[in-house]
């Protein structure tokens, strides 16, 4: 037994080499890349000195293949916990200079540790993956590993926040934990996600691509919706992290941080009232209506590139989060599609999951017709909003800014489905569908029997805008809470948050619903 001196330093000379990491060599390497190493990514994640590293020492026990010869710091994975802005947060940074950040048995039971951890406590936790996928020498206990973090993100789900930044190679196995968590982070030429990779797709079906055009972050932004961001680097991202997190509350048991605003509650905006264009059929800017009515016109939103037709975004009204989910008329009239009806989907469960108030705002002329639609599933996948909508229970407003009709006027948030304020400008038009396809099938045989059926065609549809494509047969069911002058949305939406604040809300005791999935 050695004296205390000798003691502190072997623990000192262990700590100094298990932080070399991979080498001089590989690190060097990384930074002529412009890539930030594990622990440097954990450091800027964390408020300053407030990092705690767990399980440094852990190494691997495989003896496959000579493996009992290779020494892998820290097996290849950085975890710990520490402040993000002051709050608790878990967090793994994968070190791909070390083995390649590859998982075997001991790096995945590093992460399930720090999962475990973060579940017991109530606090996010975050995966920073650069990893070149399984530990192959490893075998079974390679793939044990991915079961056993696969598990996890199913126990943490709507308990805490899961966040996964792809900062590198993510392959195989390896792509189904991120896909699991509630938001996906990639970065831009750096960060890959695919099941087989370019050269196993070339020999089995002879298909020659790229690696960012397969799987890298703009393919998974644009056409897969795996990932909700593109970040332009690894400092980017992790800015971008610390961004959502603000919005969120630690846990399923919180509500989501409070954060003071000088946006005046009673601001108005004149502008709005002049928003909607005098053309039905002309489009606008969403966006623009969604910054007149949020704190200082400053949105948060996730999945700007997919399914542009709906958008959906954090904000705040008076200081208080928001989810906001909105049909986006400048892009394919923000008709819903299946791609739309999932990304709203999971965003509207990820709200009501974590005690989110949501804000609905509805411009929506129908579901996309097609046969590629019809053959997709936009029943299914269509279906999915009615259920998530019925199935939350935080507070759920809805402003009608024009067109709503049909089944997608039930599907974006109807009093029917639970909306506890429906808010409606003059200029909404609630109708089964539009004047000129109900004219024509109502009308019919009026306008064929007619000396001129255009004229004819034109009285009708006329007399359809004049009793239907208003707010007022709807405000007079009920169905909408007050018809409002678009300049005082802001202040109408934030009394109405208030109001509801304290909303409490039960559904029948079940095991889980069955999500038309």
């Amino acid at each position: 037994m050695g004296t205390t001196s000798d003691n502190l330093q072997t623990l000192k000379h262990k700590e100094q080499e298990i932080l070399k990491m991979g080498g001089d060599a590989a690190l060097e390497k990384r930074r002529e890349q412009g890539r930030l190493n594990a622990r440097e990514r954990l450091d800027r994640l964390f408020d300053p000195g407030t990092f705690r590293e767990l399980d440094m020492f852990v190494t691997h026990r495989c003896t496959n293949f000579g493996m009992e010869k290779v020494d892998i710091p820290a097996d290849g994975v950085v975890t710990g916990h520490g402040k993000v802005d002051g709050r608790i947060v878990y967090a793994y940074a994968q070190d791909f200079t070390a083995r390649a950040g590859s998982l075997g048995e001991m790096q995945a039971k590093k992460i399930c540790k720090i999962m475990d951890m973060a579940l017991k406590s109530g606090a996010p936790v975050i995966g920073m993956n650069d990893s070149g996928g399984a530990r192959i020498q490893e075998g079974i206990d390679a793939l044990s590993g991915y079961g056993e973090i696969f598990f996890r993100n199913s126990a943490c789900s709507g308990v805490i926040p899961q966040i996964s930044a792809i900062m590198g190679p993510t392959a195989g196995g390896a792509v189904y934990s991120p896909a699991m968590t509630d938001f996906v982070f990639m970065v831009k030429k750096n960060a890959y996600m695919f099941i087989t990779g370019p050269n196993v797709i070339k020999a089995v079906t002879g298909e020659e691509i790229s690696f960012e055009d397969l799987g890298g972050a703009m393919a998974h932004n644009e056409k897969s919706g795996v990932a909700q961001f593109a970040c332009e680097s690894d400092e980017d991202c992790i800015l971008q992290m610390k961004t959502l997190l603000s919005y969120l509350p630690s846990n399923n048991m919180e509500d989501p941080p409070f954060v003071p605003s000088e946006d005046d509650p009673a601001r108005m905006d004149p502008a709005l009232d002049t928003v909607i264009p005098d053309n039905p059929n002309r489009a606008y800017d969403m966006k623009n209506v969604i910054r007149s009515i949020v704190d200082d016109g400053v949105f948060f939103e996730p999945h700007q590139y997919y399914a542009k037709n709906i958008v959906i975004c954090f904000a705040r009204l008076n200081g208080r989060s928001i989810g906001i989910i909105a049909n986006q008329p400048s892009h394919l009239a923000g008709c819903l599609d299946i791609n739309a009806s999932d990304k709203a989907t999971r965003f509207i469960r990820f709200c009501d999951a974590f005690n989110i108030p949501m804000l609905t705002i509805a411009d929506v002329p129908g579901y996309l017709p097609g046969s590629n639609q019809e053959w997709g599933g936009i029943i299914r996948h269509g279906a999915k909003l009615l259920w998530c909508y019925s199935e939350a229970t935080v507070p759920k407003m809805l402003l009608i800014t024009r067109k709503d009709y049909g089944g997608s006027y039930l599907a974006m948030c109807s009093k029917h489905l639970g909306a506890d304020m429906a808010f409606a400008w003059p200029s909404a038009e609630i109708a089964v569908m539009g004047a000129a396809g109900a004219a024509n099938i109502i009308h019919a045989k009026e306008i064929k029997a007619a000396d001129d059926p255009g004229e004819k065609r034109k009285e009708k549809i006329a007399e359809y805008n004049e009793r239907f494509s208003n707010p007022y047969c709807a405000a007079a069911r009920g169905y909408v809470d007050a018809v409002i002058v678009p300049s005082e949305t802001r202040p109408r939406l934030i009394d109405a948050l208030e109001a509801m604040a304290t909303k409490r809300e039960s559904r029948p005791a079940k095991k889980h619903g069955n999500i038309p999935v």
